[in-house]
């Protein structure tokens, strides 16, 4: 049987030649997956100050971004980091600039710049400047004072070396107002699920927990002003009707830190937003999915929200096992995490999660428990198992711990830590080996999540489906085999390694050929349903605009 073309990531925007003329202020450099927001609002705000932008994909390489580059000779290359592991791939393009005779100034902005620029500057010699913080409004400052010839190193919201010594100029307070941003530039063609196309909107900036891993709430609170912020419903629904007329987007990815839900203030925004959608006819011709944590899953609430176009929720469970979540501060606890997985079971939504099988706390006996957990919630085939270990990201309370337990290790792109029991390190190293086949980007536990989600998006946005019952009893068993294969490898081999028994369990060769029989059982199944189909799918995504009400508001 010919397969079937899996459409999932575009990157056509790669080869699309700018618009702007020779003489670009600014060309920035990051990853396009999902359509990088922290570029798209940059590049809005350059624009809306009179400037010209050109986006670049930093894995397009060393020579076509010097070419990008040399073409546009903007003032200011920017680079936007998303992981600290990334600094050498976005050091190698930036060295290749200079090499090539490239004199912009560069600078770099991200969630690890703005927290350690120090570290930033110094094992990145070629940037001029770090942008701190959210940088809409620091980079509009930066580059009219470098177009205008005046001197620099007083824009609030920057670092830079002087003389090997780090400055920083006064913080920039984060931009308190997010509907004074204009929507996010995207000159990109969008991803698309089964054909239809989808984008990344926000409705809100910040996160009000703190969790000790995570980035995201140290980046806010350091910077002046208040953490969370949020949209206008009516805004978010105009962005989201500008992305349908432009782009026939119809499956929307709200990429907020936290969906907006906590409290009676987030239960009325959430009623606002459902009765916007409503008058926008979007509830009728549109998808959504969120991030949000277990706490937050109310069943009448949730209700309303699946009727409204909601189809998936992503959780950060992170853990099964109580000392797990202390150590992580989820200010949780492994109950409230059943519960809002019994939830979303019962109204028939999808959900994905994060969960971090190992972290500073673990021992055997955790790593089992916490595969128990999993049985518990995705034992049944409702998602592809999933987990990774714990890393100590750049400026996080965890990383300090570390440190202060003398128990940090590796580097600054590849920061590490030891396990109280040494034998962790061992199994750790060899478990991670075996399981790739299913945890790796492209794995089997990826693949299932993934025809489980176009799936869902067949039934929410086409009208008659052949076999479509059939097919998700499939996907389900199929998804709880795998599932329950992943789970005796780690469950066995940890009795093995903990009793210092034979470690031949962990047989990568083994893995692989079991993940890649149940890839090809699951391969023959998307063929047949989507092969039988085609025509209504085609059907539907060529239809896809939203018409929306007469007398709606108008999309600026």
């Amino acid at each position: 049987m010919r397969t079937v073309p899996a459409i999932r990531v575009s990157h056509e925007a790669h080869d699309a030649v700018s618009d702007e003329p020779d003489g670009t202020d600014v060309v920035l450099v990051g990853y396009q997956d999902q359509g990088n927001l922290g570029m798209g609002y940059l590049a809005a705000c350059l624009r809306a100050h009179g400037f010209t932008v050109e986006l670049c994909e930093v894995r397009d390489g060393p020579d076509r971004v010097a070419d990008v580059v040399a073409r546009a000779r903007p003032a200011v290359v920017g680079f936007s980091l998303i992981f600290q592991f990334f600094l050498p791939q976005f050091r190698r393009v930036a060295a290749h600039l200079r090499q090539a005779g490239i004199r912009s100034h560069l600078t770099m902005g991200g969630h690890y710049p703005s927290l350690c620029h120090e570290d930033a500057l110094r094992e990145f010699p070629e940037l001029d400047s770090v942008v701190r913080y959210e940088g809409e409004l620091t980079l509009v400052d930066l580059v009219g004072r470098l177009r205008a010839g005046e001197d620099w190193h007083e824009v609030p919201g920057i670092a830079y070396l002087d003389g090997g010594a780090v400055r920083e100029s006064a913080t920039r307070s984060l931009v308190q107002d997010l509907d004074s941003l204009p929507f996010p530039h995207r000159p990109y063609a969008p991803e698309k699920i089964l054909g239809f196309p989808t984008l990344p909107v926000l409705a809100s900036r910040g996160c009000a927990r703190r969790c000790s891993f995570c980035s995201i709430h140290t980046f806010y609170r350091t910077a002046p002003g208040k953490v969370v912020r949020v949209r206008k419903p009516e805004q978010v629904i105009l962005e989201m009707l500008e992305l349908n007329r432009d782009h026939g987007v119809r499956v929307f990815l709200f990429q907020d830190d936290d969906f907006p839900l906590w409290g009676r203030a987030g239960r009325r925004w959430v009623e606002e937003l459902i009765e916007r959608m409503r008058e926008a006819e979007l509830v009728d011709h549109a998808i959504w999915k969120i991030s949000c944590r277990a706490e937050y899953l109310d069943g009448e609430l949730f209700a309303a929200l699946r009727d409204a176009g909601l189809f998936l929720v992503y959780m950060g469970i992170e853990s099964g096992v109580d000392a797990g979540l202390e150590i992580l501060h989820k200010q949780m606890t492994v109950e409230q995490n059943r519960a809002g997985v019994r939830v979303l079971k019962e109204l028939g939504l999808m959900f994905s999660y994060g969960f971090m099988l190992f972290d500073p706390s673990s021992t055997f006996a955790s790593v089992r428990e916490n595969v128990g957990f999993l049985r518990e919630i995705v034992g049944d085939g409702a998602a592809a198992a999933t987990f990774c270990r714990m890393l100590p990201y750049g400026g996080t309370p965890i990383r300090q711990r570390l440190l202060d337990e003398g128990r940090l290790r590796g580097d600054i792109t590849h920061p590490d830590y030891e396990f109280l029991d040494p034998r962790l390190d061992e199994y750790y190293r060899s478990l991670h080996a075996a399981a790739r086949p299913w945890l790796d980007g492209g794995g089997l536990s990826h693949e299932l999540n993934w025809a489980r989600e176009e799936l869902e998006v067949a039934r929410r946005l086409v009208g008659e489906l052949r076999g479509v019952d059939a097919y998700a009893r499939a996907i389900t068993a199929l998804t709880a085999e795998s599932n329950a294969q992943l789970f005796g490898l780690v469950e066995d081999s940890s009795r093995a390694f903990e009793d210092e028994q034979d470690s031949s369990l962990l047989d990568a060769a083994e893995a692989s050929a079991t993940c890649d029989q149940i890839r090809a059982r699951l391969l023959d199944l998307r063929n047949a349903f989507v092969f039988g189909n085609a025509e209504v799918l085609v059907a539907e995504v060529d239809a896809g605009a939203i018409r929306g009400p007469v007398g709606a508001p108008q999309v600026h």
